[in-house]
Order: structure tokens, then C-alpha cells, then sequence
């Protein structure tokens, strides 16, 4: 059984679509969130953190909105410009520049305690980062094998507009549609983090 370490159950259903009602279950568990600029890396250290929690398979998530024009800002830092700054002014800053063009990127995280091609691998004791992504004590010979996958997709900052899905979906446009005029089987279609799954439903299936 895989354990999708989240408390939002619309992402385990979202989990369900591409691996299977019974392949996966939902796991509300308060990993620590390392700070870094790379989604990668804070996956990373969830997955590792979550895996050693459970004694099971273990994937973990990080997302983001990145508007090219203010340099990927909010990025990884996303929930936290959510609460702070909200969704509206978050558009108004966007709205300011003529380039308004925006991703919405996940990066989903894999660990099992076993050993595989891992991404990040191996993790370098002079990276700082990436050491203290390995474990409690930094220590890189304690370091778990953690696969990545990313999933991303542009899009068009607009105006708010719909009133489904949830984050930054009303400012996120797609061929014309923002993700909160979506129906939930539209959005989790053409999603970053349906992309993710997608490609880790394929590597997991060949194991």
C-alpha cells in the first residue's frame, strides 16, 4: 500500500485515478519542511521523513505557482504567499507586468527504504542542502533512496475567475479556462500534479 502523505483528500483522489483505489491510502502525517527554493528537495526530505513515520511506501508532494515575471515568486513558498498575501493581491503584483505568463509545478517524491536509481543520488556531504535533505543527523550513509517526478504546466495569469478547485486556481488560466472553472475531472486531466503522477504510475507499474 502506498501512503499519500497529505490532508487534502481531493489530491488522494486525484492519487486513485492513475494508481488505483486500492493501491493507495491517504496518510496525515506533519513531515518537516525544510526551507529551500527547490521543490525537490523539501519532497525529498518529506518522503524520507514519512517513510521512517509509516514503515511503508511513501509519496509526498510539493507544488507551486511560478510567475516568471517576478522571478518564480511565490515558487515553493506558494502556501505560504496563499495565507499572507492571498490569491487577489497575488494577481494585482502580476497584473503590473507585461509578462504575465505563469507554471503551476509539482514535484512528487517516492520512498520505500529500498534501493533504486534514486534522483536525488547521491546526496553530497559538500551540498548543504541536499545533506540536510538526507536524514535527522545529515549524515549521507543514512540517506534513503528518493525517486522525483515532475509534473508542470503553463498557463496565463488572469483575473479571479470560477469557484472550484482551490489555491491560485481563479488566477490560473489554461487555453482559455482557469483551473477554478474546471470541473475536477477536467483540471486532475491536464494538472502538474496529475503530470506527476502520470509518470510515476509508469516507473512504479515497471518495478
Amino acid at each position: 500500500m502506498l501512503r499519500y502523505v497529505t490532508t487534502n483528500p481531493g489530491k488522494v483522489r486525484e492519487a486513485e485515478e492513475y494508481l488505483g483505489e486500492e493501491a493507495v491510502s491517504q496518510l496525515d502525517y506533519d513531515y518537516t519542511e525544510i526551507q529551500s527554493d527547490d521543490l525537490g528537495r523539501i519532497a525529498a526530505r518529506g518522503a524520507r521523513e514519512a517513510y521512517r513515520h509509516a514503515g511503508e511506501p511513501a509519496l509526498v508532494d510539493d507544488a507551486g505557482l511560478f510567475i516568471r515575471a517576478l522571478s518564480g515568486f511565490p515558487g515553493p513558498y506558494s502556501s505560504y504567499a496563499e495565507d499572507t498575501i492571498g490569491v487577489e493581491r497575488t494577481w494585482e503584483l502580476a497584473s503590473e507586468e507585461d509578462d504575465r505568463a505563469a507554471s503551476f509545478r509539482c514535484v512528487l517524491a517516492y520512498c520505500d527504504g529500498e534501493g533504486f536509481d534514486a534522483s536525488p543520488d547521491p546526496v553530497d556531504k559538500d551540498d548543504r542542502v541536499a545533506a540536510a535533505a538526507a536524514g535527522p543527523d545529515g549524515d549521507d550513509e543514512e540517506a534513503l533512496p528518493v525517486k522525483l517526478f515532475e509534473g508542470r504546466v503553463r498557463g496565463t495569469l488572469v483575473e479571479p475567475r470560477g469557484e472550484g478547485g482551490f489555491g491560485f486556481d481563479p488566477i490560473f488560466e489554461h487555453e482559455g479556462t482557469t483551473f477554478a472553472e474546471m470541473g475536477e475531472a477536467e483540471k486532475n486531466a491536464i494538472s502538474h500534479r496529475g503530470r506527476a503522477l502520470a509518470k510515476f504510475a509508469e516507473w512504479h507499474a515497471e518495478r
